[in-house]
């Protein structure tokens, strides 16, 4: 038996290469074996920080006899659902018409041609409280293939006919809110607030943390987002020792987490943390925010930030401990006692989408908190993803691992966040080649017609096209708006757009951003629990456009970041700061800081609202805009906070 995974990129893959199981990876050649030995394919989808999927692997895919059978009855494959986010979303939307317990791992039974025909999440090795086990779902899909071969493709192209109904019915556009629509998502999320304990619903209660950067920039929802993060930061669902999120907590009141640690949730949580301390404009009572803040800003650099400077992906819940894999136990540890083992193994793929988000709440966090160490995390990371994960073609890699670039094709998801990270830099440390290399990364996604056709139901298109198996397939979901836990394709990319356009003018990438988020709306406003990035960005697409650029003298030797040449800030008001202390508690999305120098290259590269800003009279110097409508240029921090 070939063994197919040993020199996978995916740690999750590496870790069930010695299984008996004839595991192959994603891609044709599996569904072709299959076509031949005409069998069905089991295609097992899980992630390397996933517990349950460690407990299967463990239980059934080690198991001997229960390998031979699948291996004598089926074709199966391994999918990392990090690295091939695209085939996930595809099976995940096929497995809900077979169950309403979606999660992973996710097991899903299809035929040669791919198309789904059952599905499931954890089987257990023995039936248990009314669920089958793995081995009797194997012997009743191996048998109605066998027998009853009718039913099962019928069933198959029911279910692919609805996904590609649910497919276009997604992609039609309606009206972006107006601020009354947008106020009626509010209030469905307050009423949904846990008023005891904070967060929404009850148990399992999960972070959502687009849902609180959409509340966070709204007078209406601000302070249900802030009641939220207080009460997140002193629950159990933060590691007091090293100050990183846990994924979830099965309890309602955030006790006994799921102990997996996600470079996603750290990244967007960070940036909610900022962003709640900059609304209270930098106070003491805020204190709460900053400390949260510099918890996860340490996690990600010294336990996900690797040796080369990308961030790994995560985590794991398990431990070794005395021999044998223990979830959570190291956590509930102290420092000391921890420093006497091994932590729990990192997934090290680094994923460039989720690094986007990254660099995003580090920059602009190392900002606001004047942590130049902050944003040289942020620069290591960018300048990293820069040289290795983007070709020579312009086109990115999806995943890397210890320098070796995965085949998975790269996704919406990495353009737009990468581009909105690098923006977040580039405005952060005052380098423009930043903002260049996000505009290209958003320009190779904007299609002909975007630039000519402001109402195209698609303006954005990942560069070099979908997954090519399911291409083939016809599997590939045309626009996938679903977000949750961090922000879709789509809305991060329009999210990109969106900042490009208030930094140049250019209507194209307000149309595109516009079109986008058109395709979400409905969905949006009438479940804003799922949709809280694209709420944000709705929102802000409601209102004129605000910038707030800053422009510092040009040092004689000029080899760091103006943001260097501030003082600590001395509080929210008073003559002791100057207008940089005043930009670092902007709560709004675009500030910008340059030197004058920077600001002149950045003019020059085609970024309008640089046009003619620089300092005066020595000192450095704000620009208030809105609409792209500048006040006239002060010195003064008591006057731009005013």
């Amino acid at each position: 038996m070939a063994n197919r995974l040993a020199d996978a990129i995916s740690p999750y893959l590496r870790s069930h290469a010695d299984n008996p199981v004839d595991w192959y990876p994603w891609g044709a050649d599996a569904f072709a074996e299959a076509a031949r030995r005409d069998v069905p394919v089991l295609v097992s989808i899980g992630y390397s920080t996933c517990h349950w999927c460690h407990v299967m692997a463990r239980e059934s895919f080690s198991d001997p006899a229960l390998a031979g059978y699948l291996n004598g009855h089926f074709v199966a494959i391994k999918v990392d659902r990090e690295e091939h986010p695209d085939v996930d979303a595809s099976y995940l939307s096929a497995a809900g018409a077979f169950t309403e317990n979606l999660g992973w791992p996710l097991n899903v039974f299809v035929t040669p041609h791919g198309r789904a025909f059952y599905a499931g999440t954890y089987f257990p090795p023995r039936p248990a409280q009314g669920h089958p086990s793995l081995v009797q779902v194997l012997e009743a899909v191996s048998d109605a293939w066998t027998d009853r071969r009718d039913e099962v493709e019928d069933s198959a192209a029911m279910v692919s006919e609805a996904l590609v109904r649910a497919s276009a019915a997604a992609s039609s556009p309606a009206d972006l809110p107006g601020d009354l629509a947008l106020e009626r998502a509010v209030e469905l999320l307050a009423g949904h607030e846990d008023a005891e304990f904070g967060g929404f619903g009850g148990a399992p209660k999960f972070p959502v943390a687009p849902v609180l950067g959409f509340l966070l920039g709204r007078i209406d929802g601000a302070a249900l987002a802030v009641r939220t993060l207080q009460r997140m930061a002193a629950s159990p669902l933060r590691d007091p020792v090293e100050g990183g999120f846990f994924r979830y907590a099965t309890r309602r009141d955030w006790g006994e987490p799921h102990y997996e640690r996600m470079l996603y949730d750290n990244a967007l949580l960070l940036d909610a943390y900022t962003r709640a301390w900059q609304r209270a404009h930098g106070d003491s009572p805020a204190g709460w925010a900053a400390v949260a803040a510099a918890g996860i800003a340490g996690f990600l650099i010294d336990v996900l930030q690797l040796p080369d400077g990308g961030f790994a992906s995560g985590q794991d819940s398990e431990s070794t401990i005395d021999g044998a894999r223990v979830e959570g136990r190291y956590y509930t540890l102290g420092a000391d006692a921890r420093a006497e083992l091994a932590p729990p193994p990192l997934d090290e793929k680094v994923l460039t989408g989720w690094n986007g988000f990254a660099i995003s709440a580090l920059a602009r966090a190392g900002f606001a908190f004047e942590r130049s160490d902050w944003i040289a995390a942020a620069r290591r990371a960018a300048d990293t993803l820069l040289e290795h994960h983007l070709r020579a073609d312009g086109s990115l890699v999806r995943a890397s691992l210890a320098g070796r670039a995965s085949d998975a094709r790269a996704t919406l998801e990495d353009y737009g966040a990468f581009a909105g990270g690098l923006l977040e830099l580039a405005l952060s440390t005052g380098e423009v080649h930043y903002a260049d290399a996000a505009r290209r990364l958003i320009d190779a996604t904007l299609t002909d017609a975007t630039l000519t056709d402001a109402t195209l139901v698609e303006p954005f298109v990942v560069p070099g096209g979908s997954d090519p198996v399911l291409a083939e397939q016809g599997l590939a979901i045309r626009v996938d708006p679903s977000e949750g836990a961090y922000p879709s394709g789509l809305t991060a990319t329009a999210a990109a757009a969106h900042t490009l356009y208030l930094l140049t003018a250019d209507p194209r990438y307000n149309e595109a951003a516009r079109s986008a988020m058109r395709l979400v709306a409905a969905h949006a406003v009438a479940s804003p629990i799922g949709f809280g990035a694209a709420l944000a960005l709705m929102s802000e697409l409601a209102t004129e456009p605000v910038q707030l650029v800053v422009v510092a003298p040009t040092a004689e030797s000029e080899d760091s970041s103006p943001a260097s040449a501030s003082p600590p800030m001395a509080g929210s008001s008073g003559s002791a700061i100057t207008v940089i202390g005043a930009a670092r508690t902007w709560p709004d999305r675009l500030v910008a800081l340059t030197s004058d120098a920077q600001a002149a290259a950045f003019a020059a590269s085609g970024f309008e609202i640089f046009e003619g800003r620089s300092s005066r009279d020595g000192l450095p110097t704000a620009y208030l805009c809105r609409d792209f409508a500048c006040k006239l240029p002060t010195t003064d921090a008591a006057v731009l906070l005013r």
